[in-house]
């Protein structure tokens, strides 16, 4: 029989390449691992992992079941918190991972309601950027992911439980001093000999995609995930930026103006979570929250 904890040191190995990486993750010892390691080949029958150098592979057999492993460990964990939510013996805990600008102005508020409601519900809080918090969900390691995209995705989510938030504006960011700060809004098109301070890989991406749909491309001399700082290269007059509002919204910009950007620039935040977890009675209150949170 296949052990979960035996898949969770599988997945470990996999994405970490070696028996000695994986047991400084899991906070175990390489011999704990390379035991249990043993024990799931001997379980499953056949060959797992091979030696390589200094690293490990997976066999075509090994890459089958990490494949599996993700679903098959989030399941566990769904079915675990349900059970002991119906039994009674805790209101439940949630695993949340959401990007900064988020955890600084929707997850507190939601978070703090939920303690009122539910106090006795445990929430843990991590930040990742999409897609890597995406990922983190996808592979079992939270019950909550926290995003954001820009138009469609094409079916990036589509295995995935999404819950609609709200519509963030791109709000422009110009230093107090430049000849639009009073300006009502500003075109990308205005800011094109601009210097610019670009932000997170995924609002880069669609910062380039929008400047070359107005017939520019944007000179980046300075790129943060940072979004203060951010806000102080504008501030101290090294270039311009655009920012999502609920980033501005976080950070009091000193010596930075913000104007409205037109035409609208926007993301959608959503919720995601996994359609075993959204059953969870924890995580469907958690999901509320948020909803109730962004709607205020």
């Amino acid at each position: 029989m296949i052990e979960a904890r035996h898949l969770r040191v599988l997945r470990a190995v996999s994405a970490t390449g070696s028996f000695s990486a994986a047991a400084r993750e899991l906070g175990c010892t390489q011999p704990a691992v390379s035991q249990q390691m043993k024990a799931l080949e001997s379980s499953a029958g056949t060959t797992l992992l091979i030696r390589t150098g200094r690293e490990m592979r997976l066999t075509q057999a090994g890459e089958a079941l990490v494949r599996h492993a993700s679903g098959i460990l989030a399941g566990l964990t769904a079915a675990e918190e349900e059970v002991a939510a119906i039994a009674g013996l805790r209101a439940g805990r949630v695993r949340l991972v959401s990007f900064p600008s988020g955890s600084s102005t929707l997850v507190p508020g939601a978070l703090a309601a939920l303690r009122a409601e539910h106090p006795g519900t445990r929430v843990s809080l991590v930040e990742a950027e999409p897609p890597r918090s995406v990922d983190l969900l996808r592979e079992g390691d939270c019950d909550i992911a926290l995003a954001f995209r820009y138009g469609s995705t094409g079916g990036e989510w589509d295995d995935l439980v999404v819950r609609p938030l709200l519509t963030d504006r791109l709000i422009g960011l110009v230093p107090e001093g430049h000849q639009l700060a009073e300006a009502s809004s500003v075109s990308i098109g205005e800011l094109a000999d601009e210097s610019w301070i670009a932000g997170c890989p995924r609002c880069r991406r669609q910062l380039v995609e929008v400047c070359e749909e107005s017939g520019f491309t944007p000179r980046i001399d300075f790129a943060t995930d940072d979004y203060p700082a951010v806000m102080g290269l504008v501030g101290a007059g090294l270039g311009v930026a655009v920012l999502p509002e609920l980033a501005v919204e976080s950070v009091r910009p000193k010596g930075a103006r913000a104007v409205p950007v037109e035409p609208a620039i926007e993301r959608e935040i959503v919720a995601l979570t996994l359609p075993d977890l959204a059953r969870v009675p924890a995580v469907a209150a958690t999901l509320d929250q948020l909803a109730r949170t962004a709607a205020r």
